[in-house]
Parts: C-alpha cells; sequence; structure tokens
C-alpha cells in the first residue's frame, strides 16, 4: 500500500512553497515522522515530516514551486526495511553536486549565479559551506593586482633645439577653451541583480496587506522604570528557577494578552462579510533571521504565565533563526508583535501580518524629561505603536488599548492581579 506525501497547510497567507532539499534519497526506507524535506515559505524553511513508515519515492524534483495540497512523494508501506539501492556506477558522487547543498548555500549560489563545482569546499567530504562561497564571492569583487610599470626607454640624444617662432600680434585674441563634456560614471557603482523568489513574495504579501485593509496606525509612550526596577531587582533569581533571562518581550505579551480580552476586535478578522473572534490569543513574535523577518507563533499564550512566556518566546527565536521551527508554528496567529527597537528604531508604523487585525510595535528605551507630579524628572521611555484594520477596529477601541497596554507595563503588579 503506498502512501501520498503532500504539502500540508502552511499558514493562512502561504499559497505554495519551493521543494528546497530533499533529506531522503529516492528509495530509501524512512520512518514516520522523519524529515523528508526541506520546504521554503515565505516565512521559514521548514522540514516535511514522513506521514508513514515504508520505501520513499521522489515524485518532485528540488527548486519546484508547489501549491498547497500537491503531491510531492509516494511510500510503499510493504517494502522491507533494506539499505537503499547501490548506485548505478561504482565511481564516488561529484564531490560538490546541487543536491548537497545546505539551504543557506545554495541561495548564496542561485543569488550570485555561480557554479558551485568551481568553488573549492572545506566541509565534511569536501561539501560546501557558506564561509566558502564568501570567500570565493571576496575573491571575484577583489581588484586586479596592479601591473608593474613599463621598463624605462634606452636613453636617446638631446633634441636640437629648433628656433622660436616668430611672436604673434598682441592684437590677436586668445580662443576660449573647449567645455569639456561631464566624465561618464565610473563602472562598479551601480550593480543589478534578480530578486530572489522569497523575496518577490515577501514584497507581493506587503502590498497585498496595505491594498486589502483599511490600516491606520495610532501611537503612546511608556514608562519602562517599573519594568526596569523589577528585572534588575529579579533577573538573577529569575534565571535560577527558571533557566532563562527576564526580558522585555513577555511583560509585553503578557500585557497585550490581558489589553486583548478586553478590546476582542484587535484580536478577530474579517472573513467575507463576517467578523471572526478568537476567544484565545495566538501570539505571533516577530524574529529577525539571516532570511528576513519570521513571525512563529505561540499558540495559547492567553493560559502562559510571564516565565512560560519568556521560555516559550526564546524557544521559538531559536528554532526560528535555526530553521528548525514546525509547521504549526508558523500558522494561526491572532495577533502579532514585533520590536523593532532591538535595531535602534525609534518609531515606526508596524504593516499588519494578514489576515490579523492589529499589531503591536516596540521601540527603543530612551531616556527622556517627562513631567511627573509637576517635577520635571528623566526617564526611561518607549515609543509603543498599534497599527489596526479600520474596516474592524475603531480609533477609541485601538486608542484604548494602548492606553490599558501602558497602565499595564508601567505598573508590572497589574500583570500579576489582572487589574
Amino acid at each position: 500500500m503506498s502512501v501520498q506525501v503532500e504539502i500540508p497547510s502552511m499558514g493562512e497567507s502561504v499559497s505554495e512553497v519551493i521543494l528546497l532539499e530533499w533529506l531522503k534519497s529516492n528509495g530509501e526506507r524512512v520512518e514516520q515522522d522523519e524529515p523528508l524535506c526541506v520546504l521554503e515559505t515565505d516565512k521559514a524553511n521548514v522540514e516535511l515530516p514522513s506521514p508513514a513508515s515504508g520505501a520513499l519515492k521522489h515524485l518532485q524534483s528540488t527548486d519546484t514551486t508547489l501549491a498547497i495540497g500537491a503531491i510531492i512523494a509516494e511510500i510503499d508501506e510493504s517494502a522491507q526495511a533494506a539499505a537503499p539501492a547501490p548506485a548505478s556506477k561504482p565511481e564516488p558522487a561529484a564531490p560538490k553536486p546541487e543536491s548537497t547543498l545546505s539551504p543557506a548555500v545554495r541561495r548564496l549560489v542561485e543569488e550570485h549565479e555561480l557554479d558551485p563545482t568551481a568553488i573549492e569546499g572545506t566541509g565534511k567530504d569536501g561539501r560546501l559551506t557558506k564561509k566558502d562561497v564568501l570567500a570565493h564571492l571576496e575573491t571575484l569583487s577583489a581588484p586586479e593586482p596592479a601591473q608593474p610599470p613599463p621598463a624605462p626607454a634606452p636613453a636617446q640624444p638631446p633634441p636640437v633645439p629648433k628656433p622660436a617662432p616668430p611672436p604673434e600680434p598682441e592684437s590677436t585674441p586668445a580662443p576660449e577653451p573647449a567645455q569639456s563634456s561631464p566624465a561618464p560614471a565610473s563602472p562598479g557603482l551601480t550593480r543589478r541583480e534578480p530578486m530572489s523568489r522569497l523575496r518577490q513574495r515577501i514584497a507581493e504579501h506587503l502590498v497585498a496587506a496595505q491594498h486589502n485593509a483599511a490600516m491606520l496606525t495610532t501611537f503612546n509612550e511608556i514608562d519602562m522604570s517599573g519594568v526596569m526596577q523589577l528585572r534588575a531587582k529579579y533577573k538573577e533569581r529569575f534565571a535560577q528557577v527558571h533557566g532563562s533571562s527576564l526580558g522585555l518581550m513577555s511583560f509585553f505579551s503578557r500585557a497585550a494578552v490581558l489589553a486583548l480580552s478586553e478590546f476582542p476586535a484587535i484580536n478577530a478578522q474579517i472573513d467575507d462579510t463576517h467578523i471572526v473572534y478568537h476567544d484565545f490569543v495566538n501570539l505571533g513574535i516577530a524574529v529577525s533571521t539571516e532570511r528576513g523577518l519570521v513571525v512563529p507563533v505561540l499558540h495559547r499564550a492567553d493560559q502562559m504565565s510571564i516565565a512560560q512566556l519568556e521560555s516559550n518566546i526564546k524557544r521559538l527565536a531559536l528554532s526560528a533563526r535555526d530553521n528548525k521551527l514546525a509547521m504549526d508554528e508558523l500558522s494561526g496567529g491572532t495577533f502579532t508583535i514585533t520590536n523593532g527597537g532591538v535595531f535602534g528604531s525609534l518609531l515606526s508604523t508596524p504593516i499588519l501580518n494578514a489576515p490579523q487585525s492589529g499589531i503591536l510595535g516596540m521601540h527603543a528605551i530612551q531616556e527622556r524629561p517627562v513631567a511627573v507630579e509637576g517635577q520635571m524628572v528623566i526617564r526611561p521611555m518607549m515609543y509603543v505603536a498599534l497599527s489596526y484594520d479600520h474596516r474592524l477596529v475603531d480609533g477609541q477601541q485601538s486608542v484604548s488599548f494602548l492606553v490599558r497596554l501602558k497602565e499595564l507595563v508601567e505598573d508590572p503588579a497589574r500583570l500579576l492581579l489582572e487589574v
């Protein structure tokens, strides 16, 4: 009996994927839940697990763009456990074939149109590493060595001086110097490169998000003194008890969860002529990786404590950067938080993560003078931004949401007492 392997749903906004790499050979026996291949989406690279045990038969080749639901392989469950069939020729395989390239190396090779067989690999069994490709690119862009100066010509006898010409009349005006045309642009100041398929899809989705929603942004600022004092007091004890450092994201995540319970429209979405409300919060956390921004989803964040939020956020961030996210960790989000402050952003307007109706933007903490009870004091302040779909969320709701978030973060005891 054969079991078909199909591309599963990868999230609301993902309609197609790229079969980036087969992890198991054609004809090889695989076990259930063993990774078969790597799929590239506009969110992350994910491994597709095997739905059954048996002999694998490839039906699609790598670098193929496939729609959700496409059949990429079959697994013959009747096949006995056996070693893969030997190659038709006894000669060893080429040291650096396309099929052995890792996803990161493959992207560099494709984007720069390189021949991988022309690059010497230093990895295991002669495989190419990212460092090998980057070193090769540096070699290609290095300037050519300067040519040695030409040998001096043999000495010539001094020329016989000619008699000076008679002076011209003083009344003859000197000719105007010719106007020189501007020098042509130096080569190498501009370059033209094709957009990667990933970047093309990201661009399409961002434009679609702006075209398909009435997106507005509202702002507020938060005094971070209370959170910073709490972290300074308990960070060592927190790390001892929970095994992770106490960051800012867990405070904002818990505050957002509580505020969303009071303003459910910001946690909802539009489906045709209906509004879909969620009685739970699946929190998307934007993470910066080498491939771009990834938004893994923390399911049922409304049921987590600050310590649980902290450990799970760090786990998702590490998995995103290592391309180890599970497929269900990329879909189902109802609200998103992004922190541009880690890059120094002071203020921004985040773009909605469709089909969600709200996204919270955090920013850099900056000491600023503020008035407190009639006195001018210096406080660590952060601007926050809420972008929302005005088709569903009214201005009063968006502003009130940020005010509630501000109250919860400025007085962290409220997060515990939920008041």
